[in-house]
């Protein structure tokens, strides 16, 4: 594998290549001689940066202990070196070729320039046109472009080489991702259920939970599936008798029967993660119309109820003097307008009519004088920034509406999430979302004082603070949690092991409050590790000393999915099925020319249906999507079983 960048989610991404899939990693960095190329500033200079805000909370700093001991445990032994570093100031066709570009199996450009990226690729898929890229880009529509036109290269050259036929299995897909849409998913899932550790797939979000041992007798908490039964040494020795998984390791994937044969055992069992709070209370002032409670305020309304009910007991007055009921409202409506003749002529009592009808018109004059600037003033607010509505309480404060802020906005608006905005730069990239979506937004800068009180920071239930500077989130945390003790934070910190630092001292000063520190390298590195081993693997799980891949497969053309129920797919300690995307429909008849119809376009696609909803007999069709879970040799297994032919695809997972 290489990997070129020039910030930290380069060095983070060859870490996790290298720890949790064991891969022989180049890590092509610029020179720290260069001086137009940024640097990472060092953990020191940033704890200095904060040290006064957490002397606020605790008189004492928990050292920290280093990522890669973290990584590995406590006893663990060092992983192997496997680790080239080289030195480039530009990624050239001279550095690739000194990466090993033409043996590489995949190739990684997390540059923080977008136009570098690019060019970059373009060199690597001339050199090596069987290479895998995954490429760092934050245009989405630039980014799908990119991949077809890579990826249409590919397969041009694939098709001229001399050994054509070989290439057939080689997976040379291009995959571009941004880690502003990759850590979406998992601060949307750190405000919903506190954590980080979430896996989107096809529109469900799946989180892995380390359970402790349940006493015997005492029901287990629900889950979706039982991922691995923990080893004893993974626990207490002394609190875990006759642990399922002995002293030997985890056992992975284990069937129905072993799970519950392994109940004095700790677990990891997976969870769907979902929003179970109010909904979102949405009045648009587009598509079908605005409502009349949106465009005029309540006293306005009575107001015009009230004109209206006078114009009705005016009508029915003059009815009454055996007029007709219709010509009554209408002479009615001529007084009232004041184009009527005089009644000089008629009896009193129609005198005394048109002289109330007269007056009503005089009261109705200012009613639709106000009505017009009300309705004109509210579709000009339409444009503006919503301010929070009374009553809030149970919502989410998004702080900072930036890259990584815009994308989570529109995670938790998708979700149903209530959520208030807070930004400081009125020009900043997500308040024209937050403006299109009608989010509560507050403007102004959160360390000024009343800033978290207009979000109404009381009353709300998660603060997600994603600003770009570490000082302003800690500190916006602190004043949160002064006001809300046990208010569940997130926090965006750049630094690793400042951000060790800031868990540690908040979980130490508030037990009894959820507190998360990560850094968007951190968040984003598995889903571009994933990327690299295949577009097919969507993360992965690490189970002590062992790791589970999540994987997307289609069943067309895969002998050991199509046509089979979902019972006969499951290879317990291998391979088990956690959903299926059924959402395409049946295959149709071909027309005239011998062409089927085209299947529905990505964005129109239902949630995956889970295996409980569908039931183990349930069939796979071969439109169908699986979303399995696996070991590395259970994922080689399935494809093994399945050779590659003209007819199937090409295998998105590389063997060895």
């Amino acid at each position: 594998m290489v990997v070129c960048g020039d910030d930290a989610l380069s060095h983070r991404l060859a870490a996790e290549l290298q720890d949790v899939y064991g891969e022989r990693v180049t890590l092509v960095v610029p020179s720290a001689r260069e001086s137009h190329r940024p640097r990472i500033p060092p953990p020191a200079r940033a704890l200095g940066r904060a040290g006064a805000l957490l002397g606020r909370m605790s008189a004492a700093m928990v050292r920290p202990s280093s990522p890669a001991s973290e990584a590995l445990g406590d006893g663990a032994e060092p992983p192997e070196e496997t680790l080239r570093i080289l030195e480039a100031a530009q990624p050239d066709d001279a550095a690739l070729s000194e990466a090993g570009i033409a043996d590489a199996g995949a190739l990684a450009l997390v540059y923080d320039d977008d136009e570098l990226n690019i060019h970059a690729a373009l060199r690597a898929r001339r050199l090596n046109p069987r290479l895998r890229l995954v490429i760092r880009l934050y245009n989405r529509k630039l980014g799908q472009h990119l991949e077809e036109l890579l990826d249409q290269a590919a397969a041009v050259a694939a098709l001229g080489s001399e050994d054509g036929g070989d290439a057939e299995g080689v997976d040379a897909s291009t995959t571009v991702l941004s880690d502003a849409d990759t850590v979406a998913p998992a601060l949307a899932g750190a405000a919903v259920a506190g954590t980080s550790k979430v896996i989107e797939a096809d529109g469900l979000l799946l989180r892995a939970v380390e359970r402790t041992p349940v006493p015997p007798g005492r029901p287990g908490g629900p889950g979706l599936c039982t991922l691995a039964l923990l080893s004893a040494s993974a626990n207490d020795p002394a609190d875990a008798p006759g642990s399922a998984a002995g002293d030997e390791g985890p056992v992975l994937l284990p069937d129905d029967a072993a799970a519950a044969a392994g109940a004095g055992c700790g677990t990891v069992v997976l969870e769907t993660v979902s929003y179970r709070g109010r909904p979102v209370r949405r009045r648009w002032l587009r598509g079908r119309g605005a409502p009349l409670t949106a465009l005029f305020s309540r006293r306005l309304r009575w107001s015009l109820a009230g004109v209206v009910g006078a114009v009705l007991a005016l009508a029915v007055a003059a009815s009454l003097m055996g007029e007709d009921p219709v010509h009554a409202v209408y002479l009615s409506l001529l007084d009232l307008f004041a184009i009527n003749d005089p009644a000089i002529n008629d009896p009193a009592p129609r005198k005394v009519l048109q002289l109330l009808s007269g007056l009503t018109g005089l009261l109705l004059l200012p009613v639709l004088v106000a009505a017009a600037f009300e309705g004109l003033g509210t579709f000009r607010s339409a444009s503006a920034l919503r301010r929070p509505p009374r009553g809030l309480s149970g919502h989410v404060v998004l702080l900072g509406l930036g890259k990584v802020g815009t994308r989570v906005l529109a995670r938790l608006h998708e979700m149903g999430i209530p959520v208030v905005c807070i930004e400081g730069d009125p020009e900043a990239r997500g308040i024209a979302m937050a403006r299109r979506l009608r989010v509560p937004t507050v403007v102004g800068d959160v360390t000024q004082e009343g800033v978290l009180e207009a979000a109404m920071i009381d009353r709300a239930a998660t603060l997600l603070a994603l600003t770009s500077e570490d000082t302003t989130n800690l500190e916006a945390a602190l004043y949160a949690r002064s006001v809300s003790p046990r208010l569940r934070v997130t926090l965006r910190l750049f630094d690793d092991r400042f951000a060790t630092a800031v868990y540690r001292t908040l979980r130490a000063a508030h037990p009894g409050a959820l507190t998360r520190s990560r850094s968007v390298t951190y968040l984003a590195a598995p889903a571009f590790a994933g990327a690299m081993m295949g577009r097919q693997i969507l993360g992965a799980i690490p189970v002590e000393r062992r790791v589970l891949l999540i994987a997307r497969v289609e069943a067309r053309g895969n002998a050991a999915l199509e046509g089979r129920t979902v019972a006969d797919v499951l290879r317990p300690g291998r391979l088990r099925v956690l959903a299926v995307d059924t959402s395409a429909p049946d295959e149709p008849e071909p027309d005239a020319a011998g062409a089927a119809a085209a299947p529905p376009p990505a964005e129109e696609r239902k949630p995956a249906q889970l295996v409980h909803e569908l039931g183990d007999d349930y069939v796979l069709r071969p439109q169908d999507r699986v979303l399995l879970v696996a070991t590395r040799q259970g994922l080689g297994d399935l494809h093994a079983r399945n050779p590659p032919t003209a007819a199937a695809r090409p295998s998105r997972v590389r063997q060895g």
